[in-house]
């Protein structure tokens, strides 16, 4: 693999935190595809860019601040499309009148990405939690997506073959 082409797409992929974290949602068109199909568990679920832009937007716009940080890239590299599995943290401050200004969590991103003639952008991602703590009332700021806490273990994901990433990377090692 093109090293080159795996540094590409790990900060292609640390875009999105600096995206999301800084409100700069048209940064979202070099990150995803127009078709992007994006699902965060639960109800949400987006099959647009224009969609996934919306709803951010109305989403974060309540934090007073997030961060998120991705790390533990692996990318596997398949001709003109890739796939990277990453670990992120996130963290939401927003005042709520009680338990606390603060949710944090952590999880995965199971992307599935496409080289395009602008490089390589996301086509599908799966975002999945392992872990949470803090007042779940602060993630609550829009009425029209509720919050599921619902907490996945990537083994168990995997073992259920909804592991895109690892699918790849076996078949490219010639596994079944």
């Amino acid at each position: 693999m093109d090293a080159g082409e795996i540094a590409a797409i790990v900060n292609l992929i640390n875009l999105y935190p600096i995206a999301v974290d800084t409100q700069s949602w048209h940064l979202f068109d070099v990150v995803f595809t127009s078709e992007v199909h994006a699902d965060f568990g639960g109800p949400a679920k987006w099959d647009d860019l224009a969609s996934l832009k919306q709803a951010f937007d109305m989403i974060h716009a309540p934090f007073a601040a997030t961060q998120h940080a991705t790390r533990g890239h692996h990318v596997a590299i398949d001709g003109d499309r890739a796939t990277c599995l990453s670990y992120v943290h996130g963290r939401f401050i927003r005042e709520v009148p009680q338990g606390g200004n603060m949710f944090e969590s952590s999880g995965w991103y199971d992307d599935e990405l496409i080289r395009t003639g602008s490089g390589w952008r996301i086509g599908r991602r799966i975002c999945r939690m392992l872990w949470w703590g803090g007042n779940p009332a602060v993630l609550q700021t829009s009425p029209d997506v509720p919050v599921e806490h619902v907490l996945d273990s990537l083994s168990a994901e995997a073992k259920a073959g909804r592991i895109s990433h690892l699918q790849t990377v076996r078949r490219l090692a010639g596994e079944r």
